[in-house]
């Protein structure tokens, strides 16, 4: 077994052969959580909008741009179907990954989800600077976001095993406390 540094031991048999999929809205820390979690839990890390951006190359906004929500939509799908030969991986998804059913199926089957989330503000600060938010685009707002997390609410909720709130934490309180309620689920045999 491994543990972090203040003892919150993983429990590694249950942890393998399980992709673990990091979803929420943008700016809750995905991207941060995944590299943290892949370096502590000693996983490979894949962060599907960067994988996207290269398999297509062209930034997710130029694809917005270009194609349309629903090619990324598109891409994101057939990267969750490649995803189906891998396993023991931390999964980075983008925001909008649960808007399509397929896609919800598609990360049961392959692992554990956990669901990262942030209050409206929390996330304004975290990505008001930001040009890679094409959703965001002239609505860069503390109403706009709350409006669309309340649209994605219901499908992160029901997608998730694990809901982790990033409000005012660190990201070693936050991977401490995913591993937390892993084990916590794993031990009541909820997952």
């Amino acid at each position: 077994m491994n543990s972090t540094d203040n003892s919150i031991e993983i429990n590694e048999e249950k942890l393998l052969n399980n992709n673990l999929f990091i979803i929420g809205f943008m700016g809750v820390g995905k991207t941060t959580v995944s590299d943290y979690l892949s370096i502590i839990l000693n996983r490979h890390k894949i962060d599907i909008d960067k994988y996207i951006e290269e398999k297509e190359n062209m930034t997710i906004s130029q694809m917005f741009e270009e194609y349309g929500e629903d090619y990324f939509r598109n891409c994101e799908t057939n990267v969750l179907k490649e995803l189906n030969e891998k396993s023991n991986k931390i999964i980075s998804c983008g925001g909008g990954i649960v808007l399509r059913g397929e896609n919800i199926d598609l990360m049961k089957k392959q692992g554990k989800i956990v669901l990262l989330t942030a209050s409206a503000q929390t996330i304004y600060e975290r990505v008001k600077s930001s040009t890679e938010r094409p959703i965001l685009n002239n609505n860069m707002n503390v109403e706009f976001i709350s409006s669309l997390m309340k649209k994605r609410e219901e499908k992160y909720l029901e997608t998730a095993d694990i809901i982790i709130n990033t409000d005012n934490k660190d990201i070693k309180e936050i991977s401490d406390e995913i591993i937390k309620k892993f084990n916590e689920k794993n031990n009541n045999g909820e997952l």
